[in-house]
């Protein structure tokens, strides 16, 4: 089985889409809380600025997620020298592949190759399925942080508490 991280291409927009609907699909399934949908000019930012990845497993689409190098609103005083990891979404076919675990090898390379002090991320602050499952990938929580300010977030950050995570490289 080939595994391959590489950046999406604007052919990908409408798979990237269609996995953004599978995963809300999946969240109202087992979370009480759910993603409220995206701008395509947010996803077409992304492929442009070569930060939308596609986990492609033997050539085909498995996995898709995001990166940005800022996340103030999110991490405050301490969103410094990071690669946040954003919107990860695995297909249902390829469930129970650890791309989680796959996304931080990545990252760690990429950490290292770029200077990069830490990977970070974060999810809702009351799914606990996902805090344990983050930690046992080799993330360490580092707290909450209730949502005061969202403008220029997804709609479904306004108002929330998040867990942060996050790796020193």
């Amino acid at each position: 089985m080939e595994i391959q991280v590489i950046n999406s291409q604007s052919s990908d927009i409408n798979t990237i889409f269609d996995f953004y609907d599978l995963a809300v699909a999946h969240q109202k399934k087992v979370f009480n809380k759910h993603w409220q949908g995206f701008s395509r000019e947010l996803v077409e930012t992304e492929i442009a600025e070569n930060r939308q990845y596609k986990i492609l497993v033997n050539g085909k689409v498995a996995c898709v997620f995001a990166v940005t190098f800022s996340d103030k609103l999110i991490w405050g005083d301490r969103d410094q020298d990071a690669v946040y990891i954003h919107r990860i979404v695995t297909h249902p076919d390829f469930r129970g592949f650890s791309f989680v675990k796959e996304i931080i090898k990545w990252a760690k390379e990429y950490a290292t190759q770029n200077g990069i002090k830490y990977i970070r991320m974060d999810t809702w602050a009351d799914n606990e399925k996902l805090l344990s499952y983050y930690t046992s990938c080799g993330f360490e929580y580092v707290g909450v942080v209730t949502m005061e300010e969202s403008e220029g977030l997804p709609k479904h950050y306004e108002g929330i508490s998040l867990s942060l995570f996050e790796i020193v490289v």
